[in-house]
C-alpha cells in the first residue's frame, strides 16, 4: 500500500515541475461533474452537416487527388453528419456532443480520397485533455502527415506508426513556447482498398462487428494494464492509485500525444491491427472514452446495428451515454460496409 504522504510528495514534485499550480492545472486530469449548459433535446433535435471539398497538392512520389473532408458545425456544443462513398460501399455517420462539461475537447477527422489510383478512407476519434489543442492539432495534422508519408501505400503500417511518433514531436515542438501541457488521445481507421488499419494511442477505442459479433479492434491504453505498467516502471515511472490508476498518480491513461512533463512515461507509440475486410464486416464504431465509459462494446454495436442510417446510429449512441450517466465529451463516428449492397447517393 501506497502511504498518504509519499503520493502527496509525488503531486508536490509533479507541481513544481509543471511550473504551474496544482489548484489550476488539477482539472487537467480529474473527471469533474459539471451542470449541463445545454438540454440535450435542443442538441439532438438540430441536424446540420457540411461538406467541404479540399484540393491535395502533389507530395513526393504519391499522387493524390481530390480529397474530401468531412466537416460539421453547430452552436451548442453538439454537431452530427453523414457521408456515402460514390460506388456505394461504404457510408458513416458521427456525432459530437459536449455533454455535461463546461469545455469541448473531443475532435473528429473523416477523410475520403484516391492516392494513385487506389481509394483511401480515415476515420478519426481524438479526446484531448488538460485542454483542447492536442486534439485539434491532431485533427488538422496526423491524417494529412500520414498521406504525406512515403511508403503509405507500400507498408502502411510502418507510415502509421512513423506518423503518430512523428507528429507528437512536431506537437511538442509546436507548444515549446507554451506554458500549457495538453494531451489527447487517437483511435483511428485506415481503409486502403481492401485493408483496413486500426491504430490506437490512449482509450478512445474501435469496435467492429463481424457477423454480429462485437469484436474490439483496440485494446485502451491504462497504467494498470501489466505490460504498459511494466514499460513505465522499467522507463523509471510510477503508476500510483488515485481516484483511479494514474501514471505518476496524475495521468489515467499510459500512451497518449502531447503532456510534455510526462513523456517520459507517457509514448505515442501505436498499437496497430491489420485486418483484409471481407463480407463478416459489417461496421465499426470508433468512440472516446466518453462513450465507453457507460456503454459496453456488445451494446454499442447492438445498438449502430438497429438502425439503417449510420448518422442516425452515430446519433443514438452519443445519446445513450448521456442518458446512462456519462460525465464526459461523448464524441463516436459509425462506418458501414454495404459490399455489394447499392446505396443511393443523397
Amino acid at each position: 500500500m501506497i502511504c498518504n504522504t509519499y503520493i502527496r510528495s509525488v503531486i508536490s514534485q509533479t507541481r513544481i515541475l509543471s511550473g504551474t499550480r496544482w489548484s489550476q492545472s488539477s482539472n487537467i486530469f480529474v473527471t469533474r461533474r459539471l451542470h449541463a449548459s445545454l438540454h440535450l433535446n435542443s442538441c439532438f433535435s438540430r441536424r446540420k452537416s457540411l461538406m467541404n471539398l479540399s484540393m491535395m497538392m502533389d507530395s513526393g512520389s504519391t499522387k493524390r487527388g481530390s480529397t474530401v473532408d468531412v466537416l460539421a458545425d453547430e452552436g451548442g456544443g453538439c454537431i452530427s453528419g453523414g457521408w456515402k462513398s460514390e460506388d456505394g460501399k461504404l457510408s458513416c455517420g458521427y456525432s459530437s456532443f459536449r455533454g455535461k462539461r463546461a469545455t469541448m475537447e473531443d475532435f473528429y477527422d473523416i477523410k475520403n480520397t484516391k492516392i494513385d489510383g487506389k481509394r483511401v478512407c480515415m476515420f478519426g476519434i481524438f479526446d484531448g485533455h488538460g485542454g483542447s489543442r492536442a486534439g485539434e492539432y491532431l485533427k488538422e495534422h496526423l491524417f494529412d502527415n500520414l498521406m504525406k508519408h512515403p511508403q503509405f501505400l507500400e507498408n502502411t503500417k510502418v507510415a502509421i506508426s512513423e506518423t503518430y511518433k512523428q507528429t507528437d514531436v512536431d506537437f511538442l515542438d509546436s507548444e515549446k513556447d507554451s506554458y500549457r501541457d495538453d494531451g489527447s488521445t487517437a483511435s483511428t481507421a485506415v481503409l486502403v482498398g481492401n485493408h483496413l488499419y486500426v491504430a490506437n494511442v490512449g482509450d478512445s477505442r474501435t469496435v467492429m462487428s463481424k457477423s454480429g459479433n462485437a469484436i474490439p479492434l483496440s485494446e485502451d491504453h491504462k497504467p494498470n494494464r501489466v505490460d504498459e505498467r511494466k514499460r513505465i516502471e522499467s522507463a523509471g515511472g510510477v503508476v500510483l492509485w488515485a481516484g483511479t490508476w494514474r501514471v505518476g498518480g496524475v495521468l489515467a491513461m499510459s500512451r497518449a500525444f502531447g503532456n510534455r512533463m510526462l513523456k517520459q512515461f507517457v509514448v505515442a507509440e501505436p498499437e496497430i491491427q491489420d485486418l483484409k475486410i471481407d463480407e463478416e464486416f459489417e461496421l465499426l464504431v470508433l468512440a472516446s472514452d466518453g462513450i465507453w465509459d457507460v456503454i459496453p462494446n456488445e451494446d454499442a454495436v447492438s445498438l449502430a446495428q438497429a438502425e439503417e442510417e449510420p448518422e442516425t446510429a452515430a446519433k443514438k449512441l452519443t445519446e445513450a451515454a448521456f442518458t446512462r450517466g456519462s460525465a464526459d465529451n461523448i464524441t463516436c463516428i459509425v462506418v458501414r460496409f454495404h459490399h455489394d449492397k447499392a446505396v443511393p447517393i443523397a
